[in-house]
């Protein structure tokens, strides 16, 4: 239902006519967002045509934002006016499309060159594309120019970069001047992992290491010792032991560490040595409702410490979506001290799977054992199992299709985390996450044609997101503090990591950097939702609104309809100051006051008050009059609805 806007006088607003109004309130499941945003911003950007598959490579400290496309790469560099363009064609050999013509029918469609890669490697922007099933890789110079990437160090094919089509999905990690890549299985290759770019040896995975995999992401997880750094691969492998009445998949973390040279001419020479594997479990304890297939994977890490979050994104036989959380300490200690799964039998000198440098003199003949024992026992026994046992608790209407995350430090010196969840509806949800669970901030509804988020990129050093629809992409603020509202405690209750009240300027603003917490006046609390840090509980009073009036026409129904703004207070009606309250029909977005036996709506003031925090607030009130005209003879009773329609009430 939608509330209409209309000429109004200053006396009176207009009445519309309308069909018999039913509000059911919905069923939700999970938490709702507090608060929920339509955004109008005009830093965004329009695709000519649909692009159904959307690689991304935001460079940091920088506002240009890297698109790959059909046959195209947008250099996209956005401002607060809007969003500066350029446009450089990538078309396929015409070779390449008229062999993939050739070839089975339902392929046609992917005969063009997806850009799939987009990554840079030392100073080198390294672009790779499907090439209509016959992959090939470029450098982008100066932004305008795809140059052949040939002589320019140490490169594999690139069909290990980027698969022939787009629907098979490939993982890039740029670290150290290398390009690792992460190949999802498809009927005719098994899938992989490889170092495919850069000065040190090019290497992969066994094919007896991984069963069909399907890859979610990547990360580098940092060491003190440059030597002990380690790279982390997610994805899901099919279950060749399964019941027909379990799900075919089973989701894994891949571990390799990057001074790894490859083995011995006899031994894995041309495949990792460090090589690790790790089932990951994401449900309800040891109940049946388990999530299986990981789609995607977002880490967290601090700057040279093994510690952190792994956030994967899972869905179940039914395509439900869920996250769940896993500590990068407790994967670590996994992968460091568990059994390895098949081999009971003694290590003799370093443990199968240590990072050490080829050349150091602890890297003896007795490691060539170890060699035996990774090839063919590289997975561990220990079981990675989510913090707090179940899923994340967020809400379950909307299927998740992509996350980001960032950490925040915040006014008390604590890093808290904040993920931003786009969704199959084209929303974006902003959580914090904490160790009192999570805390869905807001909603935002972005874009003008519903769709699918299919990509998004953060830059925390300038504090933007960057979501991408197969229509466009926009860009946000991670530090939004002006939507909260103008007080101390709107400011507060936002929880929201990047933005606290300043007590000097009045006003919510964002966090500047190198802010002192020692000396600062800044005002937060985001582990609870309690405004009494404000310290204005004894100055707070009931603000009051000037009433709207409403002349009722004799013999009519009317409906007050009152914008809900927090969706974590409760709301109620309150009819000329008196002790008495009504409940509200809920309409979508809005609480809405309708004719019942024990609510006159007839003559008189009525208020609409929303409680939260236990402070009770006035939204809007109204002032119904008898309008004293009488309906035609022979018209039954009408059924009226007031549209508060200002421009400025229902944004």
């Amino acid at each position: 239902m939608s509330f209409h806007s209309g000429a109004m006088t200053t006396k009176t607003l207009p009445l519309f006519l309308v069909g018999l109004f039913a509000a059911v309130a919905a069923a939700v499941t999970g938490k709702p967002a507090r608060l929920k945003f339509v955004v109008h911003e005009p830093s965004r950007f329009h695709f000519d045509k649909p692009e159904n598959y959307i690689s991304m490579y935001q460079q940091e400290g920088g506002d240009t934002l890297y698109v790959g496309g059909r046959a195209v790469i947008y250099v996209l560099t956005f401002g607060n006016r809007g969003v500066r363009d350029v446009q450089i064609p990538a078309p396929s050999d015409q070779t390449a499309i008229d062999t993939c013509k050739a070839k089975a029918a339902p392929l046609e469609p992917e005969c063009d060159n997806f850009i799939t890669v987009i990554e840079k490697v030392n100073d080198t922007l390294v672009v790779c594309g499907t090439n209509a099933g016959s992959p090939r890789c470029w450098m982008l110079v100066n932004d305008t120019v795809l140059s052949d990437i040939q002589g320019v160090g140490h490169i594999g094919s690139a069909s290990d970069i980027s698969p022939p089509y787009p629907s098979q999905k490939s993982i890039s990690l740029p670290t150290e001047g290398s390009l690792y890549s992460a190949m999802s299985a498809v009927s005719g290759h098994a899938g992989s992992i490889r170092r495919t770019f850069g000065p040190q040896k090019l290497l992969k995975t066994e094919n007896i290491w991984l069963l069909n995999p399907q890859f979610a992401g990547a990360a580098i997880i940092p060491s003190s010792l440059k030597y002990k750094e380690e790279i982390y691969f997610f994805f899901s492998e099919i279950n060749k032991t399964a019941r027909v009445d379990e799900e075919p998949y089973r989701a894994r973390i891949g571990r390799i560490c990057t001074v790894d040279e490859g083995g011995i001419k006899a031994l894995l020479a041309d495949s990792w040595t460090t090589f690790m594997k790790a089932r990951v479990m994401c449900g309800s304890g040891n109940t049946q409702q388990q999530y299986n297939n990981m789609k995607q994977a977002v880490v967290l890490t601090a700057q040279d410490k093994r510690a952190g979050v792994l956030y994967g994104l899972f869905s179940n036989a039914w395509g439900r979506t869920v996250i769940c959380a896993y500590s990068i300490e407790d994967i670590d200690q996994a992968f460091s001290t568990s059994k390895l799964k098949g081999y009971s039998s003694s290590f003799v000198g370093n443990r199968p799977g240590t990072c050490v440098r080829k050349n150091s003199s602890a890297a003896g003949h007795n490691d060539i054992k170890n060699l035996g024992v990774i090839r063919y026992h590289p997975e561990i026994e220990d079981v990675i199992r989510p913090v707090g046992v179940a899923p994340l608790d967020l809400p379950t209407d909307d299927q998740i299709t992509r996350a980001v995350a960032d950490i925040v430090l915040a006014v008390n010196d604590e890093h808290y985390s904040v993920l931003y969840l786009g969704t199959e509806q084209g929303k974006v949800l902003k959580v914090l996450h904490s160790s009192e669970g999570v805390f869905i901030i807001s909603q935002y509804s972005m874009f003008r044609n519903e769709g699918p988020v299919l990509n998004m990129a953060i830059n925390p050093q300038k504090g933007h997101l960057y979501v991408a629809t197969a229509a466009e992409v926009q860009r946000l603020p991670v530090a939004d503090c002006g939507r909260y509202g103008d007080t101390c405690r709107d400011c507060v209750l936002s929880r929201d990591p990047y933005c606290a009240w300043d007590k000097a300027r009045r006003r919510c603003m964002a966090i500047p950097l190198g802010y002192n917490v020692t000396t600062g006046t800044l005002i937060q609390n985001l582990d609870q939702s309690n405004s009494s840090v404000c310290g204005e509980a004894a100055a707070l009073k009931l603000r009051r609104t000037s009433p709207k009036e409403v002349l009722v026409p004799f013999n009519t129904s009317v409906f007050l309809p009152c914008r809900v703004r927090s969706f974590h207070a409760s709301y109620r009606w309150e009819k000329d100051n008196c002790m008495k309250n009504y409940p509200c029909l809920f309409s979508g977005d809005f609480c809405v006051l309708g004719p019942a036996l024990d609510t006159p709506l007839k003559e008189g003031v009525f208020r609409c008050m929303a409680t939260e925090d236990g402070f009770k607030v006035e939204v809007v009130s109204f002032k119904l009059a008898n309008g004293g005209r009488r309906p035609a003879l022979g018209a039954g009773p009408s059924l009226l609805l007031v549209a508060i329609a200002a421009a400025f009430w229902l944004r």
